[in-house]
Order: C-alpha cells, then sequence, then structure tokens
C-alpha cells in the first residue's frame, strides 16, 4: 500500500516543448509545404508532434494534408470549442491545430488578440515534443509575434530576388523589435545542393553587413522535385507519399537535424509558447 506521502507527492511536470516558426518573408516560396513535410517527417521519427496553421487568413495546411476539420483556430476565438476540440489527427499520428481560410477578421486580429493565441497553448494538456508553426508570410504583427514565441525561427528561401529581399527585411524586423537573434534558413525549390548553400551565403552576408546580431544557421536545401507537386495534387505529404524522391529524402534530413535539437530548459520571455510549462519544468523541486 503506498504511503501518505508518495500519495501526496506531485504529478511530474510534461516536458518542455521545442517549438519551430516556418516563415518566409514573401509568398510562394514553399513555406505551408515545408512546414506540412517537416511536421510528417518529425512525426514519423517518434516526436510527438503538433502542427499549427498560423496563416490566419489564408489557411491551407488542412488542405494539403486532405484533412476536414470540425472546428479551427476561427471558432476558438469566437469561443465556440476549446484548443481540444481544435486538435485534428493528421498521418503519422501527427497533430494539426487548423487555421480558417478566407475569415477576413482572422488575419485582422490585434496585437493583443495574437498574443492571447499564443497563450492559450499554455492550457493544452497534451504531452508534446516539438510544435511546427506555419505562419503567414510577410512582416505582419501576427507573423513576428508566432516567430518570437518560438524558440527558433525557420526562414524559407528561393532563389528570386525579391525573396532573398523579403527574407533580409523579416530577418531585420525580427531583430530589432522583436529581439530575435537566431535564424534558422531552408533554401527551397533549388536545382542543386550548391545554389542552396549560395543562397544562404547570400543571405548570410547581408545580415552580417547590416544587422550584425542576428545568427544565421543553415539547415539544408529543398531540390525542385516533380513528385512534391504530385504529393500536393494528391494532398499527402511528399515524405510520406513519394519518400525516395529527392524532396523527400531531404525534406526528411532537415526534420532528423531538427529532431536533435535539444528543448528548452527555460523560456526567454512572456511571450512564447508553452511558457508555463517552462517555468514549471525549470523550477527547484
Amino acid at each position: 500500500m503506498p504511503s501518505p506521502e508518495s500519495r501526496l507527492s506531485p504529478v511530474p511536470a510534461m516536458q518542455p516543448i521545442r517549438t519551430l516558426a516556418v516563415t518566409g518573408g514573401k509568398g510562394g516560396v514553399g513555406k505551408t509545404n515545408v512546414s506540412v513535410n517537416l511536421a510528417v517527417a518529425l512525426a514519423e521519427l517518434g516526436k510527438r508532434t503538433l502542427l499549427l496553421d498560423a496563416d490566419l487568413g489564408l489557411a491551407n495546411v488542412d488542405v494539403l494534408l486532405g484533412l476536414s476539420p470540425r472546428y479551427t483556430l476561427a471558432d476558438l476565438v469566437a469561443g465556440r470549442c476549446t484548443l481540444e476540440e481544435v486538435l485534428i489527427e493528421g498521418p503519422a499520428g501527427l497533430l494539426v491545430v487548423p487555421a480558417a481560410s478566407g475569415r477576413r477578421h482572422m488575419a485582422e486580429l490585434h496585437p493583443a488578440e495574437h498574443v492571447g493565441l499564443v497563450n492559450v497553448f499554455s492550457d493544452l494538456e497534451r504531452d508534446l515534443d516539438v510544435m511546427v508553426v506555419d505562419t503567414a508570410a510577410g512582416i505582419t504583427d501576427s507573423v513576428l509575434t508566432f516567430c518570437q514565441a518560438a524558440q527558433d525561427a525557420a526562414i524559407v528561401v528561393c532563389d528570386e530576388p525579391a525573396s532573398i529581399t523579403d527574407a533580409y527585411a523579416l530577418i531585420k524586423v525580427l531583430s530589432r523589435e522583436r529581439g530575435v537573434n537566431r535564424v534558422q534558413v531552408i533554401a527551397n525549390m533549388v536545382r542543386s545542393q550548391n545554389e542552396g548553400r549560395g543562397l544562404y551565403d547570400k543571405l548570410s552576408r547581408v545580415c552580417e553587413r547590416f544587422i550584425g546580431d542576428v545568427s544565421l544557421n543553415y539547415l539544408g536545401a529543398v531540390p525542385q522535385c516533380d513528385w512534391l507537386r504530385l504529393a500536393v495534387q494528391r494532398q499527402q505529404a511528399v515524405v510520406r507519399a513519394y519518400p525516395a524522391s529527392p524532396s523527400a529524402r531531404a525534406l526528411s534530413e532537415i526534420a532528423r537535424r531538427a529532431a536533435r535539437w535539444q528543448a528548452p530548459a527555460a523560456p526567454r520571455g512572456n511571450v512564447e509558447f508553452f511558457v508555463e510549462r517552462m517555468i514549471r519544468q525549470g523550477a527547484p523541486a
């Protein structure tokens, strides 16, 4: 029979969660495809993974995965459901938080409402390892807040002058206005690994020259691939539909690198996903 002391022992705190916001500066760089496939690949590696669609006005994570959600973040904001009720299961046991498409009011939420959405996740009673956040494009408040709230922000760039320019602009704003000084870089739709590394080097040189206090890290490159286009048409992640394809192998390798990151021991500030969980985890026994 357990002793009175053991019956009164506190329940162990859930582990802190590694959060990665995937963004792109401009639209059309393949950001959502990268987010979806990274999340699915992490789930296939055995990581308990949550994918948040944070493109609040033009959401399409559920479409890419062929899911039909009953509720979305729009219902959560309107008070029609709880966060648990929004969750929907995707491939490989991936949990998805879908947003709504074509809801203008969601794209026009106030800054305090974006912070409120971040704070909602602190009450999520799920044992997770990692959360991937697919943000909107641009430098809107929602993009900045979700990138600030994640432990890491990954910027997707492709071989277009506007992509590099907009990625630089986003990094500058994140650094100067939100204190984000570490950024991951993923080169997408490249013709070769050398081209991917060249895109990273170009962006890194510009940031080093004009921003200075930002650390960039190269996560890898995803090649142009017809198999990815076919997977999109089938509403499946390419890492599951065509796992031997060049794009799937590249995305799976990026996921393996991300899976090796250590979860944070303590929060950076007060605008961060699962901040209460990290505080509990870091509290003295």
